[in-house]
């Protein structure tokens, strides 16, 4: 019987890399391949932060419950009210408890890729590209990606891409064929005159220019103009093809694997290998969305390469910087890292933010704020894209794991023998004659009664398979780091749309909020397996969009209150006044100090408050019924890919800083009614404060509320009245929201009378 050690040390790399390794054990202690650097001044004023408003909390606390048991004694008002304010009180207390495990200790990290070993000793890495629709995911992009994955300044012959085409379209694998015959011009064309721009794209958008390069000779303008020339062709190409009639998605097809090459590269490796994986799909049988796809990509690799690392990228998202495979390996072949560390994160950039970025489509909080802090307590959730993961830790294996026997081994990986010893050999020399056996490992039929998606590689149980999957990871006892360079590794297309992000937001919620919901929750399932500042880092993930819940509130109770002559907040002569004062100011202040240490501009403040108000009245609404109903058996997981189809107008008014208000009823109804309801609440509370001047004290706090709310929501207003162009909020929408203000008005005030 055929017993194998899973352990941290599992031999499935090859002996180059052990030789790597070797070397670098030799060198470790005076030439360190990373450094990690505390932000101290950070910490402290995290931490300061923290004390001071805890304290604020805690008195804001007292003092709601001690005026709901005066309530229930004297019923001098409505109880209804001042208990569902406490709810929302106490529910954005709960996340924001959660989220200072984020400040509590970050820090950054520098590498030193120049102490890497030799070419020759370094480890082979393969690269998951997926895609999974050629109408909204357009194959000239997808390609511009495949080439700029292939120009990675590391040894050619250690590189490995595969693209998953979970569309199954043939004009994906024609396009995929021409982007290998562009890349045997352009690969020798970057490496002869040292370009930095690898994707091809972006280089001769930006005029081909590369400062870094600095290279003007008659021979290198000369060449350039060739290769653009050869550009323009392989661009004509591509679109010719995906014009066809052709380019749709097929969900009814057997698996597809095709190793893209001509005979001389592919027997002296002087370029990349690309390989083209359709996995086999049927409408009866469940497609698990992208994890499957990554999971079919994992077991296919592991008979054609077989590499130790995997870098992983989104279709949209090419290499900016060649080095990022060589700064990785800082950290994953660090002889005091490498035997726990899973995944090194890179941070999701974007080429196309605008200066206003109106649906904070950087995501500046996530990689500037918390992933920085994450990185503190044993490193970052996985991000979907921009990371090079170990294979071994996608095995489900844990750090220093037990013996298993083969029948074990085949009850976990399925019947592949060719995949059983690929668990502990190195890479593969002779994958043709393996090619049929991949036809096998990405039939759909493959994981039934094993462990795939369960226990081993992506996870199944939540369409945001990232985060779980690192939940998993980690809860293995691996680690993992994040790294943001100075320039950026990787840059994709980000949304410039609102209908488009709220989409997104909703598919995300429902994830997190499946999770959260499940025996997998992290503040249940973790504190035993990992540290408790890392799962109080992991729920509130996946607790956030509860959000929802207080923004809805405070969007309708204290306005209706205020319409309905009742007072749910302390005067202004109260001491506890100061308070709520307290907490509402610090909280932004500290928001505004966030936003400046990470570089960013003041007017990111107003833009992240408004798309936070926007996405808690809405997609974090929607994400989270859809969660609930799934848990309930009402509803099906769904997953549609971002549309990643350049709309001129829509990109127009994004560029100029103007909401495009062109999305679905549902979107934009419950935002316009919260905005008209605020806005007659504060019309309202004006004109009693001027009749009665001794009123502010008692409706202050609820006025102010409605004027807030109507500077965020500002935008939606003008989208209502004053504008005239496409992206406007039509009559009809406005007519809508009119109506369902005027039902929360009626419905709501028999609640708060009561």
């Amino acid at each position: 019987m055929i017993s194998l050690r899973f352990h941290r040390n599992i031999e499935f790399k090859s002996n180059h890399y052990q030789r790597g390794n070797m070397a670098l054990q030799m060198n470790s202690t005076s030439q360190p391949l990373n450094l990690c650097h505390l932000k101290t001044r950070t910490i402290v004023i995290n931490r300061l932060y923290a004390l001071f408003h805890s304290i604020a909390i805690t008195l804001l606390i007292y003092y709601r419950a001690s005026s709901i048991l005066t309530l229930i004694r004297t019923t001098t008002q409505p109880f209804i009210p001042h208990l569902l304010i406490f709810i929302a009180e106490l529910t954005l207390s709960f996340i924001w408890v959660l989220r200072q495990s984020f400040l509590w200790r970050p820090v950054t990290r520098t590498v030193f890729p120049e102490r890497l070993p030799e070419d020759d000793q370094l480890p082979p890495i393969d690269v998951f590209i997926c895609t999974a629709d050629p109408e909204r995911e357009p194959p000239l992009g997808v390609m511009n990606t495949v080439v700029s994955a292939m120009a990675l300044n590391y040894p050619a012959g250690k590189l490995t891409v595969y693209l998953s085409d979970d569309g199954g379209c043939p004009v994906t694998l024609e396009a995929m064929r021409e982007a290998w015959r562009f890349s045997k011009i352009w690969l020798p064309f970057c490496k002869k005159y040292g370009v930095k721009i690898i994707c091809p794209e972006a280089y001769f958008a930006g005029g081909g220019v590369d400062d870094e390069c600095m290279v003007y000779s008659d021979e290198f303008a000369a060449e350039k103009v060739k290769v653009k020339g050869d550009y323009e062709s392989f661009v004509h190409k591509v679109i010719k093809i995906s014009q066809s009639e052709r380019c749709r998605s097929n969900n009814d097809h057997s698996s597809v694997v095709e190793v893209v090459s001509d005979e001389s590269t592919h027997n002296q490796r002087e370029m990349p290998l690309i390989v083209y994986v359709s996995r086999e799909k049927r409408p009866s049988h469940p497609h698990n969305f992208k994890a499957g796809s990554l999971n079919a990509l994992l077991r296919v690799s592991s008979i054609i390469s077989n590499s130790p690392y995997i870098l992983g990228l989104d279709c949209d998202m090419y290499c900016n910087d060649g080095n990022s495979a060589r700064q990785a390996m800082c950290f994953h072949l660090d002889p005091q890292l490498s035997s726990s560390l899973a995944f090194v994160q890179f941070p999701q950039m974007f080429h196309n933010i605008s200066k206003h970025d109106l649906y904070d489509s950087e995501l500046r909080c996530t990689f500037k704020t918390l992933w920085q802090g994450m990185d503190g307590i044993k490193g970052p959730c996985l991000a979907g894209t921009c990371y090079y993961i170990r294979r071994e830790a996608l095995y489900g294996l844990e750090v220093g794991g037990p013996y298993i026997n083969l029948k074990e081994l085949k009850e976990s990986f399925g019947s592949s023998n060719e995949f059983i010893k690929s668990l502990h050999q190195k890479n593969n020399e002779n994958f043709d004659e393996l090619l049929q056996e991949t036809k096998l490992l990405s039939s759909c039929g493959y994981e039934n009664d094993t462990k795939w998606g369960k226990e081993v590689g992506f996870r199944y149980f939540s369409v945001v398979e990232d985060y779980f999957t690192s939940f998993n990871i980690h809860c293995k006892k691996w680690v993992s780091v994040y790294y943001m360079p100075k320039k950026p590794s990787f840059l994709g297309s980000c949304t410039t749309s609102l209908n488009d992000v709220l989409i997104q937001g909703t598919r995300w919620t429902a994830g997190l909020i499946e999770v959260a919901l499940s025996r997998f929750s992290p503040i249940i399932y973790g504190p035993s397996r990992i540290s408790v500042l890392q799962s109080l880092c992991y729920a509130w993930v996946a607790f956030f969009p509860f959000v929802f819940l207080p923004m809805w509130i405070l969007a309708i109770i204290p306005q209706l209150s205020l319409l309905n002559g009742i007072t749910i907040y302390p005067e202004v002569k109260s001491p506890f006044f100061f308070v709520f004062l307290y907490v509402f100011v610090l909280s932004k202040l500290q928001h505004m100090w966030e936003i400046h240490s990470t570089g960013a501009l003041l007017r990111t403040w107003r833009y992240e408050q408004r798309d936070w108000m926007l996405k808690g009245i809405t997609c974090y609404l929607y994400g989270s019924i859809h969660a609930i109903m799934e848990k309930l058996g009402a509803k099906e997981a769904s997953f549609l890919p971002t549309n990643k189809v350049v709309d001129d107008d829509q990109v127009k008014l994004f560029e100029m800083g103007i909401y495009n208000f062109q999305t679905s009823r549902m979107f934009i109804v419950p935002v316009c009614s919260m905005i008209m309801l605020s806005l007659l609440t504060f019309v309202v509370g004006i004109v009693k404060i001027a009749i009665q001047r001794d009123y502010i004290d008692e409706i202050f706090i609820q006025t102010f509320l409605s004027l807030y709310i109507l500077l965020m929501g500002y935008p939606v207003l003008e989208g209502m009245v004053m504008r005239k162009d496409k992206g406007r909020i039509t009559t009809s929408m406005s007519c809508y929201s009119l109506v369902f203000s005027i039902v929360i008005m009626f419905l709501g005030s028999l609640l708060v009378m009561y």
